[in-house]
C-alpha cells in the first residue's frame, strides 16, 4: 500500500483540509486509523491553521482526540485566532473533551488573541464548574480571570 503524507483536497473554493482534518470533524475513527496507519500526518494545518485536533475537540470527540494524542498531535497547538484544541472543546461545551486534553498537556492558561482564557469561553456557569471540579479532582488547576 501507498504511503499517504498529505492527503488534500478542496472543501471550498477558499480553503483546503486534509482527509484527516476532515475525519475528525465527522468522527469518523475508522478512517483516521488507516489513514494515520498509511502514515498521514496529524501536524499538518488548514487554512485557518487548525489541526485535526482542533477539529476534534469542536465536536467533542473523546475517541478522536485520544487517537490524535497518540499520534503526537500538538495538544497546546494554536491556530490563526490562537484557540488551542482546549478552546475549541470548552466553548462548544464538551467537557469530557477538555478533561482529556488537560490530562494530556493541554495549558490552561493560554490565551487567543482576544486574550480569552479557554475556561472564559465556556457557555455557561454549569459547564464551567464541570470542568474546574474535574480538573480539580485530577490535580489539574485551570486558569482563571
Amino acid at each position: 500500500m501507498k504511503t499517504v503524507p498529505s492527503l488534500m483536497f478542496p472543501s471550498s473554493l477558499t480553503s483546503l483540509k486534509t482527509a484527516l482534518h476532515f475525519c475528525a470533524s465527522k468522527n469518523n475513527l475508522d478512517i483516521a486509523r488507516i489513514l494515520l496507519a498509511q502514515k498521514a500526518s496529524a501536524r499538518i494545518r488548514d487554512k485557518r491553521g487548525q489541526l485535526p485536533i482542533h477539529r476534534a475537540a469542536a465536536v467533542g470527540s473523546v475517541p478522536m482526540l485520544k487517537l490524535l494524542i497518540g499520534a503526537n498531535s500538538p495538544v497546546n497547538a494554536a491556530d490563526i485566532a490562537g484557540s488551542t484544541a482546549l478552546h475549541h472543546a470548552i466553548s462548544e461545551g464538551h467537557g469530557d473533551a477538555a478533561l482529556l486534553l488537560m490530562k494530556a498537556g493541554a495549558e490552561t492558561d493560554k490565551r487567543d488573541t482576544d486574550g480569552k482564557l479557554p475556561i472564559d469561553l465556556a457557555p455557561d456557569n454549569k459547564i464551567r464548574d464541570f470542568i474546574c471540579q474535574s480538573a480539580g479532582r485530577e490535580g489539574i488547576d485551570v486558569a482563571r480571570e
